[in-house]
């Protein structure tokens, strides 16, 4: 089960995707889509993710996504806080932004990408990096795996990242997040240290 799903992007492995699009063709709305994807959003919600959602009524970018459920899989709509990253990115690709689409992702060509097209941008993107394992839910994976893990640093529960995912069951949850043996025997060792 654990080999079919997509990897979990390391450090090192996002740094080289950003670098990537440094002077490239399209460089800021392909470091938004990245961004996105490592928000937690599916290719789906990349795709349908429309203007609405990261704006207030003024048309200022917000400080959230307020994925919407006509956006997302299901009713698995909900709002994610965009980290600092994203905010700048965002301001930059919508400043250079052609058209009138409502959509946020917009091609050449159309008012917007298919789900479709964000899966194929992702794995052009990592085959050109050697990066083998990797899709389009790689950054989501990477998203909920580094919440998981941080969760209760910033005070939250798994319950948190079940809500940034959008995800109504645990075991849903549990399915997206990477283990590390270290870390299984660091908590083990913290839990009782004080004890023994």
């Amino acid at each position: 089960m654990l080999s079919k799903q997509a990897k979990v992007l390391s450090s090192q492995q996002i740094t080289a995707v950003l670098n990537s699009f440094r002077g490239s063709r399209n460089a800021a709305r392909n470091t938004v889509i990245f961004l996105l994807s490592l928000h937690g959003l599916r290719a789906k919600e990349c795709a349908e993710l429309q203007l609405s959602m990261i704006t207030d009524c003024e048309g200022n970018l917000t400080e959230a996504i307020a994925l919407e459920d006509k956006a997302s899989k299901g009713d698995s709509g909900r709002v994610v806080p965009m980290n600092k990253a994203l905010q700048i990115a965002l301001k930059e690709y919508l400043a250079e932004r052609n058209g009138n689409s409502p959509y946020v992702i917009v091609s050449e060509r159309s008012e917007r990408f298919s789900a479709n097209a964000i899966a194929v941008f992702f794995k052009r993107l990592y085959n050109s990096l050697g990066f083998t394992g990797c899709s389009s839910h790689s950054g989501r994976r990477t998203f909920l795996t580094n919440c998981a893990r941080k969760v209760s640093q910033a005070g939250g529960s798994i319950r948190d990242v079940m809500a940034l995912a959008g995800h109504k069951n645990l075991q849903t949850t549990q399915r997206y997040l990477d283990q590390d043996a270290e870390a299984q025997k660091n908590l083990v060792k913290m839990l009782y240290a004080a004890v023994f």
